[in-house]
């Protein structure tokens, strides 16, 4: 069976209360998951703030130099526009 991310997005948006969308991502994420998702969210918030070294947000949230380099990449390769769509969406 190939996955349908589009399925994913409707399901998504198709409820709007907080209980509702934590059933959800508890039935389709594993705590790891949720936790990782969580995390690179975090990162991409203190990157973007730019108030911190990838050492020290690595330290401080206990996420891998490899999830942050990850995500630094993912900016840094982005145009303007976009980083700020994701600094908007993320802030």
């Amino acid at each position: 069976m190939r996955a349908n991310w589009d399925l994913v997005l409707e399901k998504i948006l198709s409820h709007s209360n907080y209980e509702d969308l934590s059933v959800l991502f508890h039935l389709l994420l594993t705590e790891e998951e949720r936790s990782a998702v969580a995390g690179r969210l975090k990162v991409f918030q203190l990157l973007l703030d730019g108030n911190m070294s990838q050492r020290h947000i690595a330290a401080e949230y206990k996420v891998s130099i490899a999830t942050i380099t990850r995500c630094s990449n993912y900016l840094k390769n982005m145009s303007p526009e976009h980083r700020a769509k994701i600094q908007k969406l993320i802030s």
